[in-house]
């Protein structure tokens, strides 16, 4: 099999996504039946953090056990790029330790040049330009739940960022409609709408109208308002951001059977409010525990053969 790494759900086909769906499914459903699982015996994976995250980590390091592999976490101080050594040393030496890397980083061009050099294949845990992992978890819950995709329409509320923007790639991908609520500056860039085929184009809603986005919404999806590294921005970003909330007067003009997706951690009153995150439209615990069934499943097809 030859090298691959998991950058961006751009590098995938539908069918390649619907694999690790299916993939996911099968490991899931095992994992609950008690089987013991071996895709990764006697690999060693490592994760190698910039930025720090409760679900992204514990995902993987349990996930990585409970395919039968161990790992190797490595923080910001030993996880520099290109920092005491230059970058292509870097992921040289480390691919001759391990059987895998999973890298949550800040720069997206820094990510790519590590797997430029890699011998071994990376998983992207996060980058300032995308999250696939969570791209495919989020798709993975809202098929689980409503057993297709067909139909359906995703609407996100607030930041063009990296998780919105994984949105609308994977989405259109799969034939989901997106719809982007933002607020003014904060939407696509044109050169990220720029990649798109004229038929995915079609599948995309950019508006600076939250009531807009939510019309025929059937899976509402809000992120924080202030992401990691954005901290200075905070004060600035709230009042921006004020109208740009997921609460129940929104929810109520996407489908009576919309769910609540959030891809954590969670700021109630403001990007959404408590009473539609913890309410029973809201699939945020499956969502997280998702995160584990789908990066097992892309580690198992990257890593496993």
């Amino acid at each position: 099999m030859a090298l691959r790494h998991f950058n961006t759900i751009e590098d995938f086909s539908k069918k390649e996504i619907e694999e690790f769906f299916n993939e996911a499914a099968k490991l899931k459903a095992a994992l609950k039946n008690g089987e013991v699982l071996t895709a990764l015996a006697g690999k060693t994976i490592g994760l190698l953090f910039h930025k720090p995250s409760l679900r992204t980590r514990v995902s993987f390091e349990a996930g990585i056990v409970k395919l039968g592999g161990k790992s190797i976490f490595m923080e910001s101080d030993y996880a520099t790029f290109g920092v005491r050594e230059p970058l292509k040393d870097h992921a040289k030496v480390i691919s001759r330790y391990v059987d895998g890397i999973v890298i949550r980083t800040f720069g997206h061009e820094k990510y790519m040049e590590f797997v430029k050099h890699s011998d071994v294949p990376v998983i992207n845990g996060l980058t300032d330009y995308n999250h696939p992992c969570q791209g495919v978890t989020d798709l993975f819950t809202a098929k689980e739940h409503f057993k297709t995709l067909e139909g359906h329409k995703l609407t996100f509320i607030g930041d063009g960022n990296n998780v919105s923007r994984t949105l609308a790639i994977i989405c259109t991908k799969l034939g989901v409609e997106f719809a982007l609520g933002h607020p003014k500056g904060y939407g696509f860039s044109e050169e990220f709408l720029g990649k798109f085929t004229a038929a995915e184009r079609n599948l995309i809603q950019v508006t600076e109208s939250p009531q807009e986005a939510a019309e025929g919404c059937s899976i509402f999806y809000s992120d924080v308002f202030t992401s990691m590294g954005q901290e200075e921005e905070k004060e600035k970003r709230l009042k921006l951001f004020e109208g740009y909330q997921v609460n129940r007067e929104l929810v109520e003009v996407g489908r009576d059977d919309a769910i609540i997706l959030h891809c954590l951690p969670a700021h109630r009153g403001e990007e959404i409010t408590a009473d539609v995150i913890d309410g029973p439209s809201s699939l945020i615990y499956e969502q997280a525990e998702n995160r584990m069934h789908t990066q097992n499943a892309i580690m198992k097809i990257l890593m496993s053969s």
